[in-house]
């Protein structure tokens, strides 16, 4: 049997007493060891000098009514015992310092006795494994035959032992889960034990968080349910900044992410906040952080490891506390080796890395996710729409089977449903609905599997942002970026796209008009030539 052994703080005011009536009522300190079925071996006492009169006095009353009982009493000086910082530092030290041997002792913490101040200290200790012990709480009772021993609870703080308590925990971490997966009941196993990791790691870490997975696949969405979880618990003080890096271009992307002073550069008129510090004490959302200029990558990292920046044309640092998510479609892995992105930004960022796995991957959740996509288009319209049974099995049956492929994933998906839903006769979806939408779905992806221009704007400006162009403009600049790369300067490929009507100008300047155009999409020239075989 292990040796018990209390370490409490001597009571000034609780365990004070010298008359003989002082028997007649509790005394925390002394309390403790005059139960019989708790055995304390040895009490450590922790006081300070200015009450050894009273320390002299406990411990003779503690011989008294438990002999077995060892007090090695420790001094401790407190200048000011309602000073926390004080108290706490002093406390640590004598918990660092202590030698504890756990095979052959159990230890229980006294958190009865002390100033308010000192036994949140001591609790703190505990919670935290600097003392290995469990508490122990005592107290006065109404009952005659224990009026002077009074009682005592003892608390362990490993709270899993506590069937309610693990009951509630159990059911506040699926609460999380169904938060973070929008209350959709999903099915696929690989795709539930990733949101269960990724639950676990946004309630316990403040570290980067890389999402990865193809356009579409739900790291916008599940990007900010990570931040509205970590609000609702009360982590992040802050804003959700979300950015799409695709979209930062030139000269633009350092101002847009950190800020300028007035007159830093052209058209700089006044001083303007930077995103990373709207994010402070918040979260910052950098989707498609492969598309980052290096140059915004090597300032990212130190804002990253140290928290300040420089806004450009500032000669003072910003600061700004934030935790970072980061979104991505591409291998960057692979960026890394092809010199487009830093090896230690990727280093920094890649702590937890979740792949997000696309619609085609996770059939089984087809289903649900229809039925929720159904609920979101009634919220937003006002207009509860169903399917009739025989509908609902033909679009299950095309969904899951060899010719979808899903290509924009979740955007596709959500697609059809609007579509389906705004045409449903009498807000009832019926076959003749689904296989116009099938059709559709059909139509789409051969053209974007046959039309080489997309796959060049996809290179250039991502796959969100060439998605969001209409079909005139994905025509023409996929042919203005084929130009640019058949051609070495930007002043030739500006003679080749506007040969004809320059002849009417008496002057021109070709390289302007291309530069001002590919400007228009965030594009510039360097951008345009990536992947080039002349660049």
């Amino acid at each position: 049997m292990n040796k018990n052994v209390v370490i409490g703080l001597l009571g000034p005011v609780l365990d004070s007493g010298k008359e003989p009536k002082r028997w007649e009522r509790w005394r925390p300190t002394v309390s403790v060891c005059q139960h019989e079925e708790l055995l304390v071996h040895r009490f450590d006492l922790i006081y300070q000098r200015r009450y050894a009169s009273l320390l002299k006095s406990v411990i003779a009353d503690i011989r008294q009514v438990s002999p077995e009982t060892e007090v090695v009493p420790h001094c401790i000086e407190f200048r000011d015992p309602w000073d926390f910082e004080e108290v706490f530092a002093a406390l640590h030290d004598f918990a660092r310092g202590y030698a504890f041997d756990t095979e052959q002792e159990t230890y229980l913490v006294h958190i009865t006795t002390g100033t308010h101040v000192a036994q949140i200290c001591m609790f703190l200790l505990t919670e935290a494994h600097y003392f290995p012990a469990k508490l122990i709480q005592t107290g006065p009772t109404n009952q005659p035959e224990q009026k002077v021993a009074g009682n005592y609870t003892i608390i362990d703080l490993d709270l899993s032992k506590y069937d309610r308590i693990a009951t509630r925990f159990n059911q506040e971490k699926r609460d999380d889960i169904s938060f973070l997966k929008s209350g959709i009941e999903t099915r696929s196993p690989r795709f539930n034990a990733l949101i269960e990791q990724i639950e676990r790691v946004a309630i316990n870490s403040v570290d980067p968080i890389l999402l990865m997975g193809p356009t579409g696949a739900g790291k916008s969405q599940l990007a900010r349910r990570i931040f509205e979880l970590k609000k609702a618990r009360r982590q992040v003080s802050g804003l959700f900044v979300e950015v799409n890096c695709a979209t930062l271009r030139g000269d633009g992307a350092m101002s847009a992410l950190f800020g300028h002073r007035r007159g830093a550069f052209t058209g700089a008129i006044q001083d303007r906040h930077g995103l990373l510090q709207s994010a402070d004490k918040g979260m910052l959302f950098l989707d498609e952080i492969g598309e980052l200029g290096l140059d915004e990558q090597a300032m990212l990292l130190r804002a990253i490891e140290e928290h300040r920046f420089l806004p450009i044309g500032s000669d003072t640092e910003a600061q700004s506390d934030f935790q970072l998510l980061c979104g991505t479609n591409r291998d960057l892995g692979q960026e890394v080796a092809k010199g487009r992105f830093r090896g230690d930004l990727l280093a920094r960022i890649n702590l937890w890395t979740f792949c997000l796995p696309g619609l085609a991957e996770r059939t089984e959740d087809i289903e649900p996710n229809l039925e929720y996509e159904l609920e979101c288009f009634a919220e937003k319209n006002g207009n509860r729409v169903s399917f009739n049974q025989q509908a609902k099995r033909r679009f299950l049956a095309f969904a899951i089977g060899p010719e979808a492929r899903w290509s924009a994933n979740f955007r596709d998906l959500n697609g059809a449903v609007k579509r389906m839903a705004t045409l449903a006769p009498a807000g009832r979806i019926t076959v003749e609905v689904v296989e116009e939408e099938i059709q559709r779905l059909r139509n789409s992806w051969r053209d974007k599997a046959d039309d080489p221009g997309r796959s060049l704007l996809r290179e250039v400006l991502g796959e969100e942002s060439a998605a969001e162009l209409d079909s005139f403009e994905q025509v023409q600049l996929a042919e203005v970026v084929r130009v640019c790369r058949s051609v070495a300067t930007l002043s030739g490929a500006g003679r080749k796209l506007f040969s004809v009507s320059r002849q009417g100008k008496k002057s021109s300047n070709d390289a302007d008009r291309l530069r001002k155009y590919l400007a228009r999409f965030n594009l510039d020239w360097d951008r345009v030539r990536q992947g080039s075989i002349m660049s």
